[in-house]
């Protein structure tokens, strides 16, 4: 049995939403009946994981089954293009619960804080006071290796996890070892405004922020469409916006995200990225 044909694999991409697939598609559901959509393949009617295509007299049921009738894929084509589109989906589970070990910030070196400034404002443009206030928060700090670190807050704002940045010759970034990213993440302020920007990164939120300061920018850690906290997010009512990078899979990612949480806008960098647009300021 080849990867792709795992029962477990395609059991977690069949219980993706289908509205979700469906808005992915170009679907437009019916103003009238909540339960039709209009797509290219004809009028289908969705109830659950079912649906049924009034015109052509077929129906399935799961995302699988719609996405190869919506796209005319086979199975496989179908199973790799909602591990594209939704990569969240489909994580798979052990056959026995995995106990996580409590996550514990790495430790803090004051000594090479002054490093990690000097590449946020030199070499990233952020601006200084912006810094400082990030650190004075405790949400930004430095390690032993002069890697900025970036703290993802969860419920409580307790600390689920950091982002790591590194701010040497060797530059590179990462999560530090046990970060939970789907249970909290990095944001700036940490109290909301009128409204919310969806980054790619901690550097990113910060720098969208000295952007638009008067919304919240938060990073997902990644280009991801559907971190875990998201929907409690948006049922608090403000507006979000998807900042994902300016390029293909930053595109790809912002329009699966839309498409499970229609009420989610784009908002593309004129760069590649936020720090590119804060950069490129004179």
């Amino acid at each position: 049995m080849t990867y792709w044909q795992r029962p477990d694999r395609a059991q977690h991409l069949r219980a993706i939403p289908l509205e979700w697939v469906l808005r992915l598609c170009g679907a437009q559901a019916d103003r009238a009946d909540k339960r039709k959509w209009h797509t290219p393949q004809g009028v289908l009617s969705v109830s659950g994981a079912k649906f049924m295509n009034w015109n052509r007299g077929v129906g399935g049921g799961g995302a699988i089954d719609l996405a190869i009738h919506l796209n005319n894929l086979d199975f496989k084509g179908a199973v790799d293009w909602l591990e594209r589109h939704f990569p969240g989906s489909i994580t798979i589970e052990s056959p026995s619960p995995i106990v996580r070990p409590r996550f514990r910030l790495p430790a803090a070196d004051p000594s090479k804080l002054s490093r990690v400034q000097h590449y946020l404002v030199a070499q990233r443009r952020i601006p200084p006071t912006l810094i400082q206030s990030l650190i004075d928060s405790a949400s930004l700090y430095a390690d032993s290796k002069a890697n900025a670190l970036f703290v993802l807050l969860g419920k409580q704002n307790n600390p689920v996890g950091a982002e790591l940045r590194g701010t040497t010759d060797r530059r590179w970034h990462g999560l530090a070892p046990g970060s939970q990213k789907d249970l909290g993440f990095f944001s700036i302020p940490l109290a909301p405004l009128t409204g919310i920007i969806l980054c790619e990164s901690a550097i990113d939120a910060i720098s969208c922020f000295a952007i638009h300061p008067q919304h919240r920018c938060i990073s997902t850690a990644g280009a991801r469409p559907n971190p875990r906290w998201l929907t409690a997010l948006i049922d608090q009512g403000d507006p979000v916006f998807c900042g994902f990078d300016a390029d293909p899979t930053g595109d790809d990612m912002a329009a699966t995200l839309i498409a499970g949480y229609p009420s989610v806008k784009r908002l593309r960098p004129s760069h590649h990225d936020w720090n590119d647009v804060l950069s490129s300021r004179p």
